[in-house]
């Protein structure tokens, strides 16, 4: 895949597109389009929707929502349009959706990770594909970005599982622990989601924290992507380095804003592309 460009040159952020021999082209900015799918209860027109718009799909793996039938349709949809597949995993929490703070031991943790990697990687599996990367979900990602005893427990079971690449927080505990354990790190960006100006996610319930506007939504990506961050809620400039943007798709009108911003990334230059490329898949062999 193309290199990854410094977050801290503030130059812009994504990665540098690649040209068929492998040299950067320059000034090319590259980026992946991501979803959270899989998540409700069977494959619905507004999930071939964004499927139609993104290049990556993270599929929830029963723990937080989803069940085996709706992994493997949306696998089959996805892989029918070229879209790599990701595990979505979360904590034990399907009453909360995966967005309550659990305390889980860590054995346990990382067993429930392999599950439910394990879980989808046979669905994805019988749909042709397989399991690229692991993005954590809700609260498990956000307590990544500051609980390096988690986010061990988290890497050890992406590790078992045989998959190489983490999406997470860029500038996080998440990103350091994941890269001294040996994964390729994805950091990601979220253009209908408010910031604090330290760079983390703000929380849902706090006035901008959800960005619902398409058009809005295609705006914070474009920065994000070109510029290399943002504006925060509280006014300031945050600089956040992303190789993937993530679009949520049980947001209402997913499909449409998953569209808004690929057209925005792309009339601004933006390569639109997997984090992935063919060819070199992130997957590791049994642990």
């Amino acid at each position: 895949m193309g290199r990854r460009c410094p977050s801290t040159t503030g130059a812009g952020a994504g990665f540098t597109a690649s040209g068929p021999t492998g040299a950067d082209t320059v000034g090319v900015v590259a980026v992946d389009l991501n979803a959270d799918l899989a998540e409700g209860e069977d494959l619905s027109a507004g999930d071939l929707a964004v499927l139609d718009s993104v290049t990556s799909a993270s599929l929830a793996c029963g723990f937080h929502a989803g069940n085996r039938t709706l992994m493997r349709a949306t696998a089959e949809a996805a892989l029918g349009r070229g879209v790599v597949l990701g595990a979505h995993v979360s904590y034990r929490d399907r009453p909360g959706f995966g967005r309550r703070a659990l305390e889980v031991e860590p054995d346990r943790l990382t067993g429930d990770i392999v599950e439910q990697c394990g879980v989808l990687a046979g669905e994805v599996a019988v749909a042709g594909g397989s399991v690229e990367y692991v993005k954590p979900h809700g609260a498990l990602y956000n307590r990544m970005a500051v609980d390096p005893g988690v986010t061990a427990a988290v890497v050890e079971g992406v590790r078992r599982a045989g998959i190489g690449v983490l999406v997470a927080q860029p500038g996080t505990v998440a990103e350091d622990v994941a890269v001294r354990a040996g994964l390729r790190v994805v950091p990601e960006g979220f253009p209908d989601r408010g910031y604090r100006s330290d760079g983390r996610l703000a929380d849902r319930g706090l006035p901008g924290a959800v960005i619902g506007e398409p058009g809005e939504v295609g705006r914070r990506a474009v920065s994000l992507a070109r510029d290399g961050g943002l504006v925060a809620l509280d006014g300031q400039w945050v600089a956040i380095g992303v190789e993937t943007l993530c679009i949520h798709g049980d947001a209402p009108g997913a499909g449409v804003t998953a569209r808004r911003v690929r057209v925005a990334l792309e009339e601004r230059g933006v390569v639109v592309r997997p984090f992935i490329a063919d060819g070199h898949t992130g997957r590791s062999g049994p642990r």
